[in-house]
């Protein structure tokens, strides 16, 4: 209801804009400011237009004050880092380096350990040896060296009041660099008292540095944070204490109270507290828990989303099989299905019976009869009168994949072409046509193919090789041209559980682990510099057979790293003296798209006798006489990567040979290659490069496409990560879409996080 207040008039100000009037009244004991806004064109200056019935008249004291919901708070947690209070603008670069923005951020960043520390005590009040104690003093002297083993010592003095202690530490001789003469250290662990005078010992403490004037009181649990130039611990630890305490409680819970109480866990404002400043382990490990649970889940339900989404509105071919269509596709192939070529086969087929799109990732070993399975899919479509289309990482493998595919089909009616960035336009443009109108039935090619000028004229199904080389974002592209194929994914690097569970739950995973009878091996050597001259006289020999070979190298010239072996070195060398006597080329990613296709012709030509190159050659490589390869600084390489190397000699009649070399003075290296030396299984590789790695290293963001983790650890969590995945498909399960109202906050957060990715903005 309108009303009006009378009252004394104080003072008129006209604002910069003509049109309004700001007047101020004093009404009784209290004192309003009104914002008149009047028409100065078409009222006199005097004249304010008022409702023509009068409205109710009041005091200021008898109205009420409704709270604005609407209106947010001065500072919250989506505000500038600098908001925050004491905040000093040195810190804004040191902590924008770290992607600390806002204050939310701080709440976010997880401590990546913990330092237990004893209660306090003053060192000149020791009667007697003590378990553990805290002391705080200012450094006098630091000595480093060596003891006669050769083992480093660093030797820290502290002054605590009129007492002195003594802090050593072997082999952690970075200590030096962290600290300074003069600097207020806080220090745990047993103190021992030295024979003569006032003087204690510790051997490894903890250790802490301290802000000026800051006093320790010990008896604490300190979070330590990733750090960049220029923050201390102690700085970061006031900077999100300080968010901490004023904005904790802003933030907004994303779990329904039912899932804290079934995995008994606390609220997030509550979490974050104790994430930060816990009083003991314990608490700290609690507040961990419950948020690495809440990433798994919000990561699994966004994949489950996916999936449902696509099984919802997406609806593809029914394409059956039966016996006479599967005795006509086998009879194309020079051999018989592998018993687990046949289960995966038997996988596949019940996918494209149904009208829900397929949506199955096919892995397998190096040379394990993938792409048998693939054509077989393909073959099933153009049964059905329908298309397929297959996508590979480079222009070589897709016109591998041609000429395979055409000496297979050779005397049959399937017409098969090849599309890819180097055609002539007239060509490309009559493939294009002949795709449109249905005159080809198989398309090979680049993932140019997912473009939106090309158009099927009935698509069925979607084959991607490699599929560590493609990713998420690749396979939506495809989509949405506005087609709902079958969907098929390769990938030839296994992978691990976990990483299946945590990147790809959005499809279903068949696995061949077993390659061919006739598969021939390869063995793998450790090399050493004295057996680097029997090796490449080895080496030589084969190429003298007729064998050809690979040297891999991990940069490509020695201004990217001068401790490493170049491509260009490499091969200068090997040119002027090991293989002088044979045809050898350079194969790196800098080269023109044109100069590497042509290079790998010729060696699949036989033109070419060895390739000094890169990873360039990990995928896309299928030359059946290459059965060498010599490896340098193989410790730049992880285990899958390595594999994948190998599996380039090992698609021929003769056996392989690989040889690795490494730094000698990286023994986590060279325990690595022992590894890889031991055995061909690329299912237990993969484990061991995840373990010893973590999941960067295998598929980064970049290749499958999600933004990486804040605090969870697929290895390290995986048993949190399968009861995330229950809890996800139960919840999918019961409410689909996440529209019910304890749920809209955790939709939110899924929607917020990854939607854009996965393509999952529309659920519900």
């Amino acid at each position: 209801m309108s009303s009006i207040h009378t009252g004394e008039y104080t003072q008129q100000n006209k604002s910069r804009k003509p049109d309004a009037i700001y007047l101020s009244l004093r009404c009784r004991n209290a004192q309003v400011h009104l914002n008149v806004t009047v028409n100065i064109h078409n009222y006199a200056d005097s004249d304010i237009l008022v409702s023509q019935k009068p409205p109710q008249l009041v005091t200021i004291s008898d109205m009420s004050y409704p709270e604005r919901t609407d209106i947010p708070p001065s500072v919250g947690i989506t505000s500038p880092v600098t908001m925050l209070p004491g905040f000093q603008n040195a810190w804004t670069s040191r902590l924008a380096k770290l992607h600390l923005h806002t204050i939310g951020d701080l709440l976010f960043f997880f401590p990546r350990d913990y330092q237990c520390f004893a209660n306090r005590v003053e060192l000149d009040t020791l009667q007697r040896e003590e378990t553990e104690v805290s002391v705080q003093g200012t450094i006098t002297e630091i000595r480093g060296g060596r003891t006669r083993f050769g083992k480093s010592i660093l030797t820290i003095t502290l002054e605590c009041g009129e007492t002195l202690l003594t802090a050593t530490w072997f082999g952690m001789p970075y200590l030096k660099k962290k600290y300074q003469v003069h600097d207020s250290v806080l220090l745990s662990g047993k103190a021992k008292p030295k024979k003569t005078g006032k003087k204690w010992e510790m051997t490894h403490p903890r250790i802490v540095l301290l802000e000026q004037d800051e006093q320790a009181t010990g008896g604490e649990v300190l979070p330590v944070y990733p750090l960049t130039q220029g923050l201390t611990q102690a700085t970061m630890q006031r900077i999100i204490r300080l968010a901490v305490e004023h904005y904790a409680d802003q933030l907004e819970e994303v779990l329904p109270e039912s899932l804290r109480t079934k995995k008994g866990v606390t609220s997030i404002t509550t979490a974050v507290q104790h994430i930060h400043c816990p009083q003991s382990l314990e608490e700290a490990e609690a507040s961990r828990f419950r948020f690495i649970y809440q990433e798994l889940l919000v990561l699994q339900l966004a994949l489950a989303l996916r999936r449902w989404q696509l099984a919802a509105t997406s609806k593809a071919p029914e394409l059956e099989t039966d016996a006479r269509i599967h005795a006509r596709i086998t009879s194309r192939f020079p051999f018989t299905l592998t018993s687990a070529q046949q289960h995966v086969v038997q996988e596949i087929t019940e996918d494209m019976a149904s009208s829900r799109p397929m949506n199955r990732l096919l892995q397998g070993d190096v040379g394990s009869g993938k792409t048998v399975v693939a054509e077989y899919a393909m073959l099933l479509c153009v049964a059905h009168q329908h298309q397929a289309v297959l996508m590979a990482p480079t222009e070589i493998l897709a016109q591998q994949h041609f000429q395979t595919l055409s000496r297979d089909l050779e005397q049959s009616r399937v017409k098969i072409a090849l599309l890819t960035g180097s055609m002539k336009a007239a060509k490309r443009k009559q493939v294009l046509t002949d795709v449109e109108t249905g005159e080809i039935d198989l398309l090979i090619g680049t993932h140019s193919l997912a473009s939106d000028q090309l158009n099927f004229k009935s698509l069925a199904l979607v084959v991607i090789d490699e599929q560590h080389k493609f990713g998420v974002r690749q396979r939506l592209a495809v989509r949405k041209t506005g087609l709902d194929p079958h969907y098929l994914v390769m990938s030839a690097t296994p992978i691990p559980r976990t990483i299946a569970m945590g990147l790809f739950a959005d499809l279903d995973i068949s696995t061949i682990r077993s390659g061919p009878d006739h598969q021939q091996p390869v063995h793998t050597y450790l090399g050493t510099a004295q057996q680097r001259e029997p090796w490449w006289d080895f080496f030589r020999k084969k190429l003298r057979e007729g064998r050809q070979g690979f040297v891999i190298a991990a940069i490509i010239n020695q201004e990217t790293n001068a401790e490493l072996q170049s491509v260009e070195k490499i091969y200068q060398q090997l040119q002027n003296d090991v293989l002088s006597d044979f045809r050898i080329a350079m194969l790196h990613g800098q080269l023109p798209a044109i100069e590497k296709n042509q290079t790998m012709q010729r060696f699949a030509d036989h033109e070419l006798d060895v390739i000094v190159a890169t990873s360039v050659v990990e995928v896309g490589v299928n030359v059946p006489n290459a059965s060498l390869m010599t490896i340098e600084d193989a410790q730049q390489f992880g285990l899958a990567q390595l594999h994948q190397f190998r599996g380039r000699i090992r698609r021929g009649h003769h056996p392989g040979y690989v040889c690795v070399f490494a730094s000698p003075n990286n023994p986590d290296a060279v325990e690595r290659l022992e590894i890889f030396v031991k055995t061909l299984d690329g299912f237990e590789l993969a484990e061991a490069d995840f373990k010893m790695r973590g999941p960067g290293d295998l598929f980064g963001t970049k290749q499958h496409g999600l933004p990486p983790l804040r605090i969870a650890d697929l290895h390290r969590d995986r048993l949190i990560l399968e009861q995330a995945r229950e809890d996800a498909l139960a919840l999918i399960e019961h409410d689909p879409g996440l529209q019910s109202l304890d749920l809209i906050r955790l939709r939110k957060q899924v929607l917020r996080r990854y939607g854009k990715v996965l393509d999952v903005g529309d659920v519900g």
